[in-house]
């Protein structure tokens, strides 16, 4: 992790953490870095908190200021500037946003021209400029860039994903929260070119209701509608739309484990899913780890993030990774999460298998889960305690498989996270106690 940039680029409340001034810096730096092979062209989009307006505006005068184009994408899903970076000649684009974060919250985050987010050393150069440790000249005359606009972007999103995914969904009737954030303005347009017919909530952003009670961080709402309804499926994005978490019609969720269960099985049996593994991180439910294991599958597994689950596939050529929390990567489309992309996966098993969504996701038993966070004084010395150990063991014996404990420190904040599934909820408390009570005696803060 830098200075200023976190695994999601950089990320705070506007104008306290991430301020006017340091977007302007952070353009300036990015076309100072890429102007130096001459004037190139650099993306931005943005999604649809208050914000953005003002982030994308400081980009770009500080990208124009040293050499370089910006081309203004306007409001679009995260995914998009990703693969148009990649396909259309640009040196790096900028994403503006803060995903599921609530609107007043906002962030940076680039990617380079090879689709995966910018590198470490790229950020760590911006970083030192932030400090003040590289002065760099304005440019001035002929070499200044310019600010065009892009609105064609989405357009030529549409029409990949829509060759990406060539499905005929005429008879399906979708239910869609576009959480008043991107993908109220690529989603819609793509399920009906695809023949499916399609309601929509939560597609009127206004700059501060992104994200607010709906969208996939808040499925309820949906979930309601669908129990009432008679809909195929319903979809929720999340604010930058790089995730989904779908509602059966039954009202009941399909998180990122389910995806990956559905889709990794559907690979598997058309032979495309490499060395028959799919990717998750320590995090995903027993029951997935259970129900692939039941079908032959493997299952590698990362710690938490995305980033991370990204790093195994790309370096392995595995087909399919992602998590609960519905950001699923499918490796032969895209290099990163795409919300559209996962839907579109799962529609495309439900029509070629002519099977509901409910029956897809029978063979995969969730097991309760509880997380608590304890917090400690130092979270090395927990995870190296013999005691802690010793009841970790315990608490395995007592659970002999059908069952498990996690213990880990969290990467931002002075807790140990303990968590537990096991197949009750009762069983869950017993366990977790067991091991939080003796951390929280000797290192409780």
């Amino acid at each position: 992790m830098g200075r200023y940039f976190g695994t999601d680029g950089i990320r705070g409340k506007a104008n306290e953490v991430l301020t006017a001034d340091r977007a302007f810096q952070v353009g300036r730096y990015l076309g100072y870095y890429f102007s130096k092979q001459g004037k190139q062209k650099i993306l931005i989009g943005k999604d649809t908190r208050l914000s953005s307006d003002m982030f994308e505006n400081a980009l770009a005068a500080g990208i124009t200021s040293e050499g370089c184009d910006a081309y203004l994408a306007g409001y679009c899903p995260t995914p998009m500037i990703c693969q148009l970076t990649k396909v259309n000649g640009f040196a790096c684009g900028a994403m503006i946003s803060a995903s599921h974060n609530p609107y007043y919250d906002n962030g940076i985050k680039v990617f380079s021209n090879d689709g995966f987010k910018l590198s470490g050393d790229i950020e760590g150069l911006i970083e030192d400029y932030i400090d003040g440790k590289e002065e760099i000249p304005y440019r001035t005359e002929v070499n200044i860039g310019k600010v065009i606009a892009y609105p064609q972007g989405i357009e030529e999103y549409l029409t990949w994903v829509t060759k990406e995914f060539p499905l005929d969904l005429s008879g399906f009737k979708i239910a869609m929260d576009c959480a008043n954030g991107s993908s109220s303005f690529t989603a819609k347009k793509a399920l009906e070119r695809l023949g499916a017919s399609v309601t929509v909530f939560h597609d009127q952003p206004n700059g501060t209701n992104i994200n607010t009670d709906c969208g996939s961080t808040h499925p309820e709402g949906l979930a309601e509608i669908m129990a009432k309804g008679s809909y195929d499926i319903g979809l929720t994005f999340d604010g930058d739309a790089d995730r989904q978490i779908m509602i059966r019609p039954d009202g009941q969720l399909v998180n990122g484990d389910f995806m990956l269960y559905i889709v990794g099985k559907y690979l598997r049996d058309q032979g495309t899913l490499t060395n028959d593994t799919i990717v998750t991180t320590v995090m995903a439910n027993l029951g997935l780890f259970k129900a692939m294991e039941k079908e032959g599958i493997k299952v590698e597994q990362t710690q938490v993030g995305d980033k991370y689950v990204s790093e195994v596939m790309f370096r392995d050529d595995y087909a399919i990774g992602g998590e609960q929390s519905g950001h699923i990567i499918l490796k032969q489309h895209a290099t990163t999460g795409d919300g559209l992309l996962t839907a579109l996966s799962v529609l495309e098993v439900m029509q070629k298998t002519g099977k509901g969504i409910i029956e897809l996701c029978q063979g995969l038993h969730i097991y309760p889960q509880l997380l608590v966070n304890v917090k400690v004084t130092d979270k090395t010395c927990v995870m190296d305690d013999e005691q802690v150990h010793k009841a970790i063991a315990e608490v395995e014996q007592q659970l002999n498989g059908n069952g498990r404990i996690l213990v880990r420190p969290s990467g931002t904040e002075p807790l140990l996270r303990v968590m537990a599934e096991a197949e009750t909820d009762e069983i869950c408390q017993e366990i977790v106690g067991k091991v939080a009570d003796i951390i929280r005696e000797k290192y409780g803060a």
